[in-house]
């Protein structure tokens, strides 16, 4: 029977493949979620919430139906915490993590799923990468919780709950998950700048995308006579690093000038730009808030779902279209328009298939969310428009941010909310693969003709 089973895993796609750990992952989350201690003494949790949470921390979106912090008990903080490192280190990484532990030859299967996992193009140096990865992810983790945790120490009144929250708040902030354990976000902290600062950073160092972490860590590392050469960045890393500040540049622009004489009215300048700073920031895919965003007008509230929809960098704990394909689909368009069939960008020439890939990726997204936010609007009419089309970009985009519509949904809604998160963390190009079946090369071809288009 098991050999029955191990061929026919062998024969799915790796994008199946990947799929069905993310659904087995979500399972076991079920499962220890379910564990009595994990809840404080006399509360009560219904199965499809626990399911929902489950789905939102293993894909790292941070949209919970409930107050954490009045749900959890310091145990399930940490199997939270635990989870969330699956969905934003990613299940490859952690399995090849273990497989080296174990000392278990990592053979061309897993190297193809680790492929998929990680959005890469080719199999050579996988298992190095993964090695790095987790490096990197877990040593900003632990910087920010001993950051966090001697800060927090005037917030609380004993060393223990201080390192607590300040554990929480760094795997929270560098997984990109949203969630929190103080009942109201980062509301707390909304005159700490210091607290926002380092919340930011980590968000950033989440969501750029772990091979530009890599890269910036083998530049500022390089051995002495390394360092005569000049050191190239690759195309990736410049266009997402470029894109990414961008985005957090023109996003924090424009939250100012929307709000400038609404919230910000009669706010300090500095108070206003931390506010659309890190408000900017978060839509990357974080979640976290320094404040109530219901206070935010329409306009703002726009700006930031078209943000989550964006999302982070590929190959990071970020959801969404993600900022290449973004940066890929304003490219075309420029040259398009200046009858340019060729796109070059940093000395570089972008692949045709990568267009293609970015243009489809985003028709799909666009699809989605617009079928879900119809969805939605019919089940769970009772709820604006804006705040159903705000709750599905960040579900989508893997954010967790949302207008408290969450707990009032219908059941049919929160299973909507799920696909979109599952989607968002497995990512479209895997999606696509899934729906699209294996390749296939065509036997023939038929005569070419052209369509008037515009």
């Amino acid at each position: 029977m098991w050999r029955k089973v191990r061929i026919w895993l062998e024969k799915l796609s790796p994008a199946k493949v990947i799929s069905g750990y993310y659904l087995l992952a979500i399972t076991v989350s079920i499962l220890l979620f379910s564990i009595p201690a994990v809840h404080k003494p006399g509360v009560e949790v219904a199965f499809i919430d626990t399911v929902f949470t489950a789905v939102s921390v293993v894909s790292d979106t941070g949209l919970t139906v409930f107050n954490v912090s009045e749900t959890y008990s310091v145990f399930g903080y940490f199997i939270i915490m635990i989870v969330l490192q699956f969905g934003g280190i990613g299940i490859m990484a952690i399995s090849t993590f273990f497989w080296m532990i174990l000392g278990r030859k990592i053979g061309l299967r897993e190297r193809q799923l680790i492929m998929v996992d990680n959005n890469q193009f080719s199999l050579s140096g996988l298992v190095i990468l993964i090695r790095e990865i987790i490096k990197i992810i877990l040593f900003i983790e632990l910087l920010g919780a001993l950051i966090f945790g001697f800060h927090f120490l005037k917030y609380y009144p004993t060393w223990q709950e201080a390192f607590i929250h300040g554990l929480f708040a760094s795997v929270s902030a560098t997984t990109n998950a949203g969630m929190d354990i103080t009942g109201e976000s980062l509301a707390p902290y909304a005159g700490d700048y210091f607290v926002q600062l380092i919340t930011i950073i980590q968000i950033i160092l989440g969501a750029i995308g772990f091979p530009v972490l890599i890269e910036v860590k083998d530049y500022l590392f390089r051995k002495k006579m390394e360092s005569e050469h000049p050191f190239r960045f690759s195309l990736f890393t410049r266009l997402t690093t470029v894109t990414y500040g961008i985005l957090l540049v023109i996003g924090t622009i424009l939250i100012l000038l929307f709000e400038f004489q609404h919230f910000f009215k009669d706010m300090t300048w500095h108070k206003s730009f931390f506010y659309s700073f890190f408000q900017a920031a978060t839509t990357r895919s974080a979640g976290v808030t320094t404040m109530d965003i219901n206070e935010f007008t329409t306009p703002t509230l726009l700006l930031m779902s078209l943000l989550m929809f964006i999302g982070g960098s590929p190959n990071s704990v970020g959801g969404g279209i993600r900022t290449t394909t973004f940066a890929l689909n304003m490219l075309f368009i420029y040259h398009f328009a200046k009858g340019n069939r060729d796109i070059k960008i940093f000395n570089r020439e972008l692949h045709e298939d990568d267009i293609m890939k970015s243009f489809a990726i985003t028709f799909l997204a666009i699809v989605m969310c617009f079928i879900s936010v119809v969805a939605l609007s019919i089940s769970d009419s009772q709820h604006q428009l804006i705040e159903i089309f705000f709750e599905v970009c960040s579900a989508f985009g893997t954010v967790g941010m949302s207008l408290g519509i969450t707990s009032d949904l219908s059941v049919f809604g929160k299973c909507v909310l799920m696909v979109l998160m599952f989607i968002g963390r497995i990512g479209l190009t895997s999606f696509l693969f899934i729906i699209g079946g294996n390749k296939k090369k065509a036997n023939y071809h038929y005569p070419k003709e052209r369509v008037i288009i515009g």
